[in-house]
């Protein structure tokens, strides 16, 4: 990667942005082709092992989301310091985010185990009880992952931070096969139901995350490991990184709040509005996957310019990368819409569902090529620059203003149904692209300093 350059001259060229993003995109499109995959092949398991393993899906996604934003953090801080050319910070900085986030999953590891009954009943409420056996059993066995889970997030946010985002879709790649093959054999082979569902996935999160440590701690890795079992915490650096950590992490935690409560209101509208809902979410994550995975790219770059001073260069990255979000999204906005009605006949929905999922897919892709850019890359680069109080500030606001209370507003009182949920979103992207604005060109994300 290149180094912080003086001058007019750039911090990073186009091949070294393309080395950066193209890898992430891969692996996130990957991502969300396994997890197709995977539900694809846990309904041969049965309704009791789909229902079950969702629920405990989603609560492991929450955690997921937590460790990422705590590795945002780390990987912000430990950017500035490579961007000031303090590689002995960066690589503190490193070392304290793996250890602590390590740590602190294990402890919610063990809690998870401890109150498995109440988290399970207190979430999802009163479930059949083959469903509650099976999310009691899958939790049971991918609850072992969690802190490998940590650790590999971590990990993979200081590979992202020196610019090699390769090394980690190259680890996702490997696992994500081990895992399909794994699913394959134990649901299909063996007949092991929801077991056989688990037990590839504990195993590919474990793999994942002693490759990736094995790596990290390399001698000629810059931000490398140290090769040992005793640490130290520092905690002026744990506070460093918590300090965008927590701000994002209780950002993601009020989305996936949000999230439930709407899922709450959908299941309201019947069968064909749940089932439309659900494969609309499905189908378009494909759409904003670039936006995504670029986005986690973007730290980097951000990062490293906001560390070295040079704030010129942090404008210029902005607008060029949202600039290459916008033609990106066009892309797999058409690609999507074009296999629609194949998608649509794979699922095989009922006609009024069809016509619904259509209509979203449709609605979704037109906004998010409007909106959506402005609405999630601003956050990106206020959490480089250590503001990250003001995108969770706005995040939740838009939440309860915009999906939740106009979501009620929409679906019920003007009978808009499943399509005012979804038109609530849009609401809501507006609103956080019109503040996030006004807060980048104010340059009031230029007044913090992290380190």
């Amino acid at each position: 990667m290149s180094e912080i350059a003086i001058g007019k001259r750039r911090v990073f060229e186009n091949k070294e942005l393309a080395l950066l993003f193209l890898p992430l995109i891969f692996e996130q499109f990957l991502g969300f082709l396994v997890g197709m995959s995977d539900s694809i092949m846990v309904s041969f398991a049965g309704e009791s092992a789909v229902s079950g393993v969702s629920l405990v899906d989603f609560l492991m996604a929450v955690l997921i989301s937590v460790f990422a934003a705590l590795a945002t953090g780390g990987s912000v801080i430990a950017g500035q310091y490579l961007g000031k050319k303090e590689e002995n910070d960066a690589r503190s900085a490193a070392n304290q985010l793996v250890w602590f986030t390590g740590t602190f999953a294990a402890v919610v590891m063990a809690l998870l185990y401890i109150f498995r009954v109440p988290i399970i009943s207190g979430l999802f409420g009163s479930i059949a009880p083959e469903v509650y056996n099976s999310a009691m059993t899958y939790l049971m066995i991918v609850g072992a992952s969690i802190p490998f889970l940590a650790v590999y997030s971590s990990a993979a946010g200081i590979f992202r931070t020196t610019g090699n985002s390769r090394l980690p879709m190259n680890i996702m790649l490997s696992m994500n096969l081990v895992n399909v093959a794994g699913n394959a054999i134990m649901v299909y082979g063996l007949g092991l139901g929801t077991v056989g569902v688990a037990v590839p996935t504990l195993v590919s999160r474990i793999g994942a995350a002693l490759i990736i440590v094995y790596f990290a701690m390399k001698k000629d890795f810059t931000l490398r490991m140290e090769r040992t079992i005793r640490h130290r915490f520092d905690r002026a650096m744990i506070r460093r990184i918590l300090s965008i950590g927590i701000p994002y992490g209780l950002e993601n935690g009020i989305f996936f709040f949000g999230r439930l409560i709407i899922l709450s209101l959908v299941s309201t509208f019947g069968t064909a509005a749940i089932a439309a809902n659900a494969v609309s979410g499905t189908i378009v994550m494909f759409q904003v996957l670039p936006g995504i995975a670029i986005g986690l790219g973007m730290t980097a770059v951000i990062s490293r310019c906001i560390g070295s001073g040079d704030y010129d260069s942090a404008r210029y990255y902005t607008r060029k990368i949202i600039a290459l979000i916008y033609a990106a999204h066009v892309l797999s906005t058409i690609a999507v819409i074009a296999i629609l009605p194949v998608i649509l006949r794979i699922y095989s929905l009922s006609p009024e569902a069809t016509i619904l999922t259509t209509r979203i897919v449709w609605s979704h892709g037109i906004m998010m090529m409007l909106i959506w850019p402005l609405a999630y890359t601003f956050p990106v680069v206020f959490r480089a620059a250590g503001d990250a109080r003001f995108p969770m500030t706005v995040s939740i606001f838009a939440m309860f203003l915009c999906r939740i209370a106009l979501a009620y507003i929409l679906a019920v009182n003007f009978n808009m149904g499943l399509y005012g949920t979804w038109v609530a979103m849009f609401m809501d992207w507006i609103v956080k692209a019109l503040l996030f604005i006004y807060r980048y060109l104010s340059g009031r994300w230029m007044s913090f300093s992290t380190i």
